[in-house]
């Protein structure tokens, strides 16, 4: 690091150090800077020195360390104000405003002191000429912080009845203190009503919107508004993450993640931070850090993970109730210091009350990546005495009542009833039934108790239900991959029933289950790679209950589908018409329809496919199990997807997520969110697409697919945000899928898509370092594809990022890189745009002026040549105003270059150079006719103010007239009107007291 030898050098290192991010290494460097400046011996190189010492512990987590260089600056300013400029005198007034909220965050000062400092405030202000805004400001503080209500209303009124002067905090951070107050009185609508401009970047500075963001928080979520309470926090936090001096903001932001279900992201914020728990120079901002990980732990505690490892004080391992202890104890201490201090108990009360809130919802999606803590395993509790019989049979008639009307749960119940029974004698028909439900239950495990509880029907006197159990064994066997046994099997049971049902030895019931087995186990030799799963539902009991269904490439021929047909058409003909008396049977022949559908989709009947699975949802609706539809309306939707119906799509998506409700599995609900963002969001409504892609990822981080269906769901909401300029929150979403997108599991394409919209995001947010790095990463990977058009797109963003940040030699690459391909791919217009983007970074890098005009002088021949190729008009319109376009920018590339010239010769050859250049672009935006005109006339006035520069004042005159008449009819709402017409005056200004020199 160079050594300071001289006032300027100084001021360059103290301006440099000031764009540093806040910490300990800023702060040593302030203590280095005001050394350098001692050894200067100039009185105002101290005086800048200590001020920029003091602002960087003031925005630090050494603020206690501010009151030595202001007490320092304050004699100074007493012994020799002369030696203080206009700038200082103001700073030096400026902070006696943190000097008092400094001693309220040190509860070693006493308050007599804090008190007497007010007095000198006030004093030294109004000896300034200062209103009395900042000092009643500062005096609500105080009284706010202890507690004396009275007085803070008071000096609230005072402070805002008191003028606006250079004193006076900014508009965002004075709002931002009033907000506050109101919140802490109970008045949360009133808080945010105050923070709205802030909120909607009407006022902003260096720690707003940050702060009000923050602070916004938990009022929101006190009145149910928690959209806005999620947006919020996810645009907050990627703002207070980089200043260390925002403990107590990044505070708000744990709290409410505890307060909404959030806890894993909550802790994920708690490990960004080690040092926030153990920082000492802010103590105010350390307590409402404590009191936020007190009340964190203590929600960890009650899920019953106490023993879980969490993020805390560096020198140890915590668990969560090791570290509730450690917080709460160190909370409650800094609380009763702040209170022995200030004489009440007020900071102690609203600390105990901050650490026992409440969870405000369950959980709250936030769209980015976070997995619930799972429960602690509670230890077995000791069996219960066997239940009486009447507890029997009352759980019996449970079981079967949910079983009769096919009610989600039902094998629930069964277990249930099998829990029970184990140490009773239950009748054989009841055993029956308890090993036909528990085989059910186990899917391809169960076969052999399908088996057992055929003999116990048998024993029971109930044939049919006996050979309609052995059917259900066939078909799970059938779904393990034995298809032909199992129709061995059914076949023979099948001849059975009907015999049976003929004899009237059996009922509809069993004979209608033994004939829709069959048909399920035809259906299945359709389908290639059988798998079981949600779908093996053998009677039917539990309805909607799994992913949804993919179903299988038919290899089946003309004569399966047939005979496939004629089965369940079998069983239609059974059942008929009687749903109306037996839901069960309704559902057979709602499951019938269905298969019928799937035979005609198998077909290549896809309309018929779709009318039928339509009636199969309906008719289960009317039967009143609507759970049963989810399946077959996502097959609606797929085909109304195929057919290009996307409104039919989305109705069919809707019905599945409102029948299915809580009986589809967590990672279903995600895959019908994720189909109806997309589907909504095709059509633009990009507002309900992202709240269906929100659950959709909310859903799969339930079902522990957060890294798979997760990330997709990540992925497209993060687009969404962008789409509606949320990007902010955007940029936390898809930070948060690219943790999680691979090229392997999710294809290069979500990748580069999912980096190129950060990039744009990040662009947007200013942060243009960073965004170039996201979009020469998706430039890295779109360069080995067979279309180069991704590749070209991305490196000519990642120039202007580049560019933008200041890297020139890089941005310079990139456009370089864009522009060969661009070249390649016959794009003139962006490549033209490449070249006229190197000219200018060569105008202020090494290649120089000259760089700069070859670069430019490239671009208007790559133009003019695709100009005489282009044959269509409008390629010819197009390339025409990229022509203009360059003449434009090469004559203000020329005239720039002008300004670094000491000969007068050659700056006047490079204005005459320029002023050709325009007055081709004029000519040429003149061909475009109304469309040009703007861009025609700003060329003319560039040209008139060179035409005076270079001693022709009637050349100027003429050509500022000449846009007066071009806009002579037109009105002045349109403010490109407005602002020609006073540009045309300047130059006519100009050009009349023009006394011929060259002034560039």
């Amino acid at each position: 690091m160079n050594e300071i030898t001289d006032f300027d050098a100084l001021r360059r290192a103290l301006a440099e150090n000031s764009g540093q991010p806040e910490g300990p290494a800023r702060n040593a460097r302030a203590e280095q800077l005001l050394a350098e400046a001692e050894r200067l011996d100039v009185p105002l190189a101290v005086i800048e020195a200590l001020g920029h010492q003091l602002k960087v512990y003031n925005y630090s987590s050494e603020k206690d360390k501010m009151f030595v260089p202001f007490a320092r600056l304050l004699r100074m300013w007493d012994e020799r104000p002369e030696d203080f400029d206009a700038y200082e005198a103001h700073s030096l007034h400026w902070v006696f405003k943190w000097m008092s909220s400094g001693m309220l965050d040190q509860p070693h000062i006493p308050l007599a002191s804090i008190t007497k400092w007010l007095g000198e405030m006030e004093h030294r202000y109004r000896l300034a000429g200062h209103s009395e805004r900042a000092v009643r400001g500062a005096e609500f503080s105080v009284a706010a912080h202890v507690g004396d209500l009275v007085r803070a209303e008071r000096a609230y009124a005072a402070w805002l009845a008191a003028d606006r002067d250079e004193m006076a905090d900014c508009h965002a951070c004075e709002l931002h203190g009033q907000g506050t107050w109101q919140a802490e009185r109970g008045h949360d609508a009133e808080a945010l009503e105050l923070w709205r401009p802030v909120l909607e970047g009407e006022f902003a500075c260096a720690h707003e919107p940050h702060t009000v963001l923050a602070s916004s928080l938990a009022p929101l979520l006190r009145l149910g508004r928690l959209d806005e309470a999620r947006a919020n926090h996810l645009r907050g936090l990627r703002l207070v993450r980089p200043m260390e001096s925002m403990r107590g903001a990044y505070a708000d932001h744990v709290e409410f993640c505890a307060l909404t279900g959030n806890e894993a992201r909550a802790l994920e914020l708690l490990a960004e931070r080690p040092a926030y728990f153990t920082d000492t120079g802010q103590p105010r901002s350390r307590l409402d850090f404590l009191a936020v990980v007190t009340l964190l732990m203590d929600r960890l505690t009650g899920l019953g993970l106490a023993g879980q490892r969490v993020p805390g004080p560096a020198g140890r391992a915590w668990t969560a109730g090791e570290l509730a202890g450690h917080a709460r104890v160190e909370a409650l201490d800094l609380a009763e210091r702040f209170d022995r201090r200030n004489g009440t108990s007020y900071v102690g009360d609203r600390t105990r009350a901050r650490m026992a809130q409440r969870p405000v919802v369950e959980r709250l999606p936030l769209g980015v990546r976070t997995v619930r803590p799972a429960p602690a395993p509670v230890a077995a509790a000791a069996a219960p005495e066997a239940p009486e019989a009447s507890d029997l049979a009352a759980l019996l008639a449970e079981a079967r009542r949910l079983s009769d009307t096919l009610q989600p749960h039902a094998l629930d119940a069964w277990a249930a009833v099998a829990r029970a029974a184990r140490d009773a004698e239950p009748a054989p028909r009841d055993r029956a039934e308890i090993a036909d439900h528990e085989a059910m239950a186990r899917g391809p495990e169960g076969i052999e108790l399908f088996e057992r509880a055929a003999v116990l029907y048998a024993e029971a006197g109930d044939p049919g239900e006996a050979l309609a159990a052995r059917a259900r064994g066939a078909y799970v066997r059938a779904l393990t991959g034995e298809v032909d046994a199992a129709l061995d099997t059914v076949t023979g049971l099948y001849d059975e029933a009907l015999a049976l049902y003929a004899s009237k030895a059996t009922g509809l019931r069993q004979t209608a289950s033994v004939l829709m087995s069959r048909a399920r186990i035809l259906m299945r030799r359709l389908h290639e790679a059988p798998v079981f799963g949600s779908e093996a539902r053998p009677d039917g009991a539990v309805g909607g209950s799994g992913a949804l269904p993919g179903g299988g490439a038919g290899v089946g021929g003309d004569s399966a589908v047939v005979t496939a047909g004629h089965a369940v058409r079998e069983v239609l003909a059974l059942v008929g018409e009687r749903g109306a008396d037996d839901v069960r049977l309704a559902a057979r022949a709602a499951e019938a329809r269905a298969m019928l559908a799937e035979l005609a989709a198998h077909t290549g009947d896809a309309g018929r496919a779709a009318e039928l699975f339509r009636r199969a949802a309906a008719d289960y609706v009317a039967a009143g199990l609507p759970w049963f539809t989810v399946e077959y309306e996502v097959q609606v939707a797929a085909l109304a997807h195929q057919a290009g119906d996307l409104a039919e799509a989305e109705r069919a998506l809707r019905a599945a997520l409102e029948h299915g409700g809580p009986y589809v599995e967590p990672v279903g609900r995600a895959q019908l969110h994720l189909q109806l963002a997309e589907v909504i969001g095709g059509r633009g409504e990009s507002t309900e697409a992202a709240e269906h892609a929100l659950q959709a990822a909310h859903w799969a981080d339930e079902a522990g697919e957060s890294g798979t269906l997760g990330a997709w769901a990540r992925q497209q909401l993060g687009g969404l945000l962008l789409g509606q300029g949320r990007c902010a929150e955007a940029a936390e979403v898809l930070e948060s899928a690219l943790a999680d997108l691979s090229a392997r599991t999710h294809g290069d394409g979500a990748v580069v898509q999912a980096l190129w919209w950060l990039g744009d995001c990040l662009s947007e947010l200013g942060d243009h370092r960073a965004a170039a790095d996201r979009r020469l990463r998706a430039a890295e990977i779109a360069r080995h594809w067979p279309e180069q058009q991704d590749h070209a797109t991305l490196a000519h963003l990642a120039g202007e990022s580049l560019s933008h940040a200041g890297l020139a030699a890089q941005a310079d690459q990139a456009y370089a890189r864009a522009g060969d391909l661009w070249r390649a791919l016959g794009n003139a217009p962006f490549l033209v745009r490449s070249l006229r983007a190197r000219g200018w970074l060569a105008l202020r890098g090494e290649a120089g002026a000259k760089g700069a005009r070859e670069l430019m002088a490239e671009a208007v021949r790559e133009c003019e040549r695709a100009l005489e190729a282009a044959a269509d008009p409008a390629s010819r319109d197009q390339l025409t105003e990229e022509l203009a376009a360059t003449h434009r920018q090469f004559g203000d590339l020329l005239v720039r270059s002008a300004t670094e010239q000491a000969d007068d010769g050659v700056v006047r050859a490079l204005c005459e150079a320029a002023l050709v250049q325009l007055e081709r672009a004029a000519e040429l935006f003149a061909t475009r006719g109304a469309d040009g005109l703007h861009s025609r006339t700003g060329a003319e006035l560039a040209a008139g103010r060179l035409e005076a520069d270079l001693g022709r004042p009637a050349d100027a005159a003429a050509r500022a007239r000449a846009v007066l008449a071009a806009y002579e009819h037109a009105g002045e709402e349109d403010p490109t009107v407005r602002a020609r017409r006073a540009e045309a005056a300047e130059v006519l200004g100009t050009a009349s007291s023009d006394r011929g020199a060259p002034k560039p």
